[in-house]
C-alpha cells in the first residue's frame, strides 16, 4: 500500500552536514596553526553569530523586534564580573551566571515589554536597557560608571589555562584567548544546533504560526502568549552567555561598553538584516560580510557607519529577505531546512 513521509532534508542539507562535520573539525585545531590575531577575529565572528542567530529567533522567527538586546549582554557581563569579584569564582564557570542573570531580568522585562505592540515593543526594550545601564553605573563595587577589570589572580589561574599553555606552548594571554576562543565555538554550535532542533519540532510550527499570525494561530490551539515567552526568554539567556563570555575575554568592563546599544544590537541587526532574516543561514552570511567590511573600512570613522547604514537600506530595497534569502529563492537551496514536505512511497511489509 502507497505511504508518506514527512521530510525536512535535502540533498543540500546532507552533503552541508559532511562539509559541516569536517569544518567543525578544522575550526577546533585552528589553534595549531594559527596566531593569535586569527584566534581574536574567529573569537569576535563566533560571538556575533551567536548574539546574531538569538536576535534572529527572536525577530526572525518570534515576531518580536527588540533593539533592547544590549541588556542581556550588559547584565550577563556584569554577573560575571560580579561573581569572581565578589564570590570569587572562576570565570568559566561563572559564564553560566551570566546566562542565568540574563534570564532571570528578562522576566520582569517581558512581562512590562509583552504590553506593547509593534514599534512600542521595540522603543520598550531599548528604554528598559538603558535603565539597566544607568543602575549598573551606580555599583561602586564594580567600578561605577568608569568600570571595572578582573583581578590577575582570575585571569592567570582560570580554568583549562594552564593546559593549554602545555599543550600548546603558547603564554598565558595566548591561551586565555585560546580558551576563549573554544568556549565561543562550543557556545555557536549549541546555538546552531539548538535553534534548528527547535524550529524542526511542533513548537517551531508554532512559533511560525505565532510570527505569521497571532490571531490565526491562537484559533488552531496555539498558544501565542507561551511562545512568545519561551523565544523570549531563550534568546535572554543565550544572549547573555555571550556577554558574558565576551566581556572574559575583554577582561575589562564599563556601563557604557557593556549596555552599547550599537555594539550589541545595531550590529546584529545589521547582521541578520543583510544575510537574511528568518533563516538560519543569514546570520552565518551576515557576519562573514560584516567582519569584511569592518575589516575594510574601520579606518574610516563615521564614514564607515555611513557605508554599514546604506549597504543595509540598498540590501533591503534590492532583496527584502537578505542576500541569502535571494540566494534561496533563486536557486531553491535551503543548508538548514525546516519546511515540512510530503514525500510519498510504497511500504511493502506491513505488519498489525
Amino acid at each position: 500500500m502507497n505511504t508518506y513521509v514527512v521530510e525536512t532534508r535535502t540533498r543540500a542539507s546532507n552533503v552541508t552536514a559532511i562539509l559541516g562535520m569536517a569544518l567543525v573539525i578544522a575550526l577546533i585545531l585552528l589553534p595549531l596553526y594559527a596566531g593569535r590575531s586569527t584566534i581574536q577575529d574567529m573569537f569576535f565572528i563566533l560571538t556575533m553569530l551567536v548574539l546574531a542567530q538569538f536576535w534572529n529567533l527572536l525577530a526572525g522567527y518570534g515576531g518580536l523586534v527588540s533593539i533592547g538586546q544590549q541588556a542581556f549582554v550588559g547584565m550577563g557581563a556584569y554577573a560575571l564580573f560580579g561573581g569572581v569579584i565578589l564570590a570569587g569564582m572562576d570565570p568559566v564557570p561563572a559564564i553560566l551566571l551570566s546566562g542565568v542573570s540574563a534570564l532571570v531580568i528578562a522576566i520582569p522585562t517581558a512581562f512590562f515589554a509583552f504590553r506593547l505592540q509593534g514599534a512600542y515593543f521595540a522603543i520598550g526594550t531599548w528604554v528598559i536597557a538603558e535603565v539597566f545601564r544607568l543602575l549598573l553605573a551606580q555599583w561602586k563595587t564594580l567600578g561605577g560608571g568608569t568600570g571595572t577589570s578582573l583581578p590577575r589572580s582570575a585571569t592567570k589561574d582560570m580554568w583549562f589555562v594552564d593546559a593549554i599553555k602545555a599543550l600548546l606552548d603558547v603564554k598565558t594571554s595566548a591561551a586565555r584567548d585560546i580558551l576563549a576562543y573554544w568556549l565561543a565555538l562550543l557556545l555557536a554550535l549549541a546555538t546552531i544546533g539548538g535553534i534548528y532542533w527547535l524550529l524542526r519540532t511542533r513548537r517551531g510550527l508554532a512559533l511560525a504560526a505565532v510570527r505569521d499570525n497571532t490571531e490565526a494561530a491562537k484559533s488552531v490551539g496555539v498558544d501565542a502568549g507561551r511562545m512568545k515567552w519561551m523565544v523570549f526568554l531563550t534568546s535572554a539567556f543565550g544572549t547573555g552567555l555571550a556577554g558574558g563570555l565576551i566581556y572574559m575575554q575583554k577582561a575589562r568592563i564599563s556601563p557604557d561598553a557593556a549596555f552599547s546599544v550599537t555594539d550589541w544590537t545595531a550590529y546584529v541587526i545589521f547582521i541578520v538584516v543583510i544575510g537574511g532574516i528568518g533563516t538560519i543561514e543569514g546570520p552565518i552570511l551576515g557576519v562573514l560580510i560584516f567582519f569584511a567590511l569592518q575589516s575594510l573600512l574601520a579606518d574610516f570613522g563615521s564614514w564607515y557607519l555611513l557605508s554599514l547604514g546604506v549597504l543595509a537600506i540598498a540590501i533591503m530595497l534590492i532583496a527584502p529577505r537578505g542576500i541569502w534569502g535571494l540566494i534561496s529563492e533563486r536557486t531553491g537551496l535551503q543548508l538548514f531546512p525546516i519546511r515540512r514536505r510530503l514525500k510519498g512511497g510504497q511500504l511493502d511489509n506491513l505488519e498489525d
